[in-house]
């Protein structure tokens, strides 16, 4: 039984309310709680010192968007999340474009599913491995390549059903033998990885060219400078394959552009007009340099054969030598005394030589006077010689360099860019459908199961929000574009807030994503805060405020410091997001 007294309070006329209105007098009001205000928001800023040549990962821990708990594992922080959960939301938009679906999957995947793909052995020291309970074998996931195809091959019911085009936002993991450079190389991740399946070559092509339009747009809507070049499937396969670049000095992929025509490659792939040109053969012996490595079974010592480039001593192209000699170690810094060790215990120890196309005629007639054999080995032990020349697709053991000549125009030279990988596309092929079994039949020949082709399309979410710091950051601090910084606009009062500012900012906030400074901090230290978390737009509301209504408007990008009439204030901070 309710008391009489308390009756008239229960049956109050229900008051309706959404994020930008209030249908009560109520004292309290809906959108008043709904205003982002930076006293109700956590940024653990303070008590870490700026250093000189700060990078941008040493300013988002500044700043307060991350927090380092382990080597290569970070902490995202409420400002770090607002900008991951805007990439991702702007890659969610872009895939739905593209008629992609977006699952999510776990994040173990099972040793038994990568030794059936064959991927297993050649990524096993990258990988986190467990065992349950029961001592079956599991891993977190750093791409879920077998795990999708054998999603699919266990629901796909007919030809009918494809294309399939599936994606997902989540978690990856990769035990990084040097974590470095903070969310750049870290070993725990946040990526996009999205998966094409089609009945024939065509249509696979055909989703790898609309993925690849829909990255364009992504990194056009970052507006960040984007270099796509030619790259290497590598442990991935396929035989088509495209990383998307963006330059930075502090990169860790070296890329080759020609401005004449446009050619862009990974120095893994990239190709100069130099095979084509008149060899002109050594005349001494001083003319050959060689760069030893050794085999993953420590049983071959390679000798690579090279010639100095523009008289010099340019080194080896690494990735060349690893399509000659496919089991070639280069992480190991002492092979001729691996190889030494090799030799006393196992009689089929060789010695492998490659030659770079250029010196390969004359290597015979120089061969005596080089040094074949290490220094410290003695000809009393001489392993078995062999040599490493194809005719037909000729060695260049050379490195691209600045100013080589263009292989795809007449012209054109090649520069040299350091360069962060933010995005990757492969056509798989039958890679995967195949040694996990996802085939489907087609009415023209009902008996003979087709595998499915394949594609895979990955994008670093956490690797953007990283890369973008370090790319826009000057030496006040972040400098975010419109689409992912945390707030588009910042105002900061020199005052107590007042339902005027409340208005102001509600006006604002119906075409930007806007938060206030309210916290109990001074005046110089909100703007130098701002400054340094990189809020494309500052609105200063100082003394001409209160004499005629006027905000100082201050976007660091644009270069713009200007007074502004609160009426005209929506319109013109609209116009300068636009350009952000």
């Amino acid at each position: 039984m309710i008391p009489r007294q308390h009756m008239a309070a229960r049956l109050r006329p229900l008051v309706f309310i959404t994020p930008t209105r209030c249908f009560s007098h109520a004292s309290t009001c809906y959108a008043a709680q709904a205003r982002a205000s930076l006293s109700k928001f956590w940024v653990p800023t303070g008590g870490i010192s700026e250093t000189d040549h700060e990078s941008g990962h040493a300013k988002l821990i500044r700043a307060g968007f991350l927090r380092q708990t382990q080597s290569g594992i970070f902490h995202l922080l409420p400002l770090g999340v607002r900008v991951q959960d805007k990439i991702a939301k702007m890659i969610d938009k872009h895939m739905e474009y593209i008629g992609a679906s977006r699952l999510a999957m776990s994040s173990l995947t099972t040793e038994d599913l990568w030794r059936k793909s064959g991927r297993f052995e050649n990524i096993a020291s990258e990988l986190f491995q467990l065992q349950d309970r029961k001592e079956m074998k599991f891993m977190l996931g750093p791409t879920h390549e077998e795990e999708i195809t054998t999603l699919v091959a266990s629901t796909l019911k007919s030809y009918k059903d494809l294309p399939i085009r599936l994606y997902q936002t989540t978690r990856k993991y990769r035990d990084e033998a040097r974590p470095r450079q903070g969310l750049l190389r870290s070993r725990e991740f946040i990526m996009k990885d999205m998966y094409s399946f089609d009945t024939t070559y065509e249509g696979a092509i055909e989703a790898y060219k609309d993925v690849s339009s829909a990255y364009r747009a992504i990194f056009a809507e970052l507006k960040v400078p984007i270099l796509i070049a030619e790259a290497s499937s590598g442990d991935m396969g396929g035989d088509h394959s495209h990383e998307y670049h963006l330059t930075n000095d502090i990169g860790e992929d070296t890329v080759a552009h020609c401005k004449s025509c446009g050619y862009t490659a990974n120095d893994e792939v990239a190709a100069t007009r130099a095979l084509t040109d008149t060899i002109n053969p050594p005349t001494s012996a001083d003319e050959f340099l060689v760069w030893r490595g050794i085999t993953k079974d420590r049983k071959t010592l390679i000798n690579a054969w090279y010639p100095l480039k523009n008289g010099e001593n340019k080194g080896t192209n690494t990735h060349a030598l690893k399509a000659a000699v496919s089991d070639l170690d280069t992480s190991i810094t002492d092979p001729v005394s691996a190889w030494a060790e090799a030799l006393a215990s196992h009689p089929d120890a060789k010695l492998v030589n490659v030659l770079d196309y250029r010196l390969a005629l004359s290597f015979d007639t120089f061969k005596a006077q080089l040094p074949i054999l290490p220094a410290n080995m003695t000809h009393s032990t001489p392993p078995t010689t062999s040599v490493t020349v194809s005719k037909d697709q000729p060695i260049d053991l050379l490195p691209i360099t600045a100013n080589d000549p263009c292989p795809r125009c007449a012209d054109g030279t090649l520069s040299i860019h350091r360069a962060l990988e933010l995005g990757h596309t492969f056509y798989l092929g039958t890679r995967y459908s195949i040694p996990l079994e996802a085939y489907t039949t087609l009415p023209e020949n009902p008996s003979e199961p087709v595998p499915l082709q394949m594609g895979c399309y990955g994008i670093g979410v956490s690797r953007i929000l990283a890369a973008v710091a370090e790319h826009k950051a000057d030496d006040k601090g972040l400098n975010w574009p419109r689409s992912i910084a945390p707030y588009e606009v910042i105002m900061i009062p020199t005052s107590t807030t007042t339902e005027e500012i409340d208005q102001l900012q509600d006006s604002l906030s119906e075409t930007a994503d806007v938060v206030i400074d309210d916290r109990k901090k001074a005046f110089g230290w909100k703007m130098q805060d701002a400054d340094l978390t990189g809020y494309p737009v500052i609105v200063v509301i100082g003394k001409a405020w209160k004499t005629n209504k006027e905000c100082e408007v201050q976007c660091r990008a644009l270069g713009i410091k200007e007074s502004v009439a609160a009426a005209a204030l929506p319109e013109f901070v609209r116009k300068l997001l636009d350009q952000l």
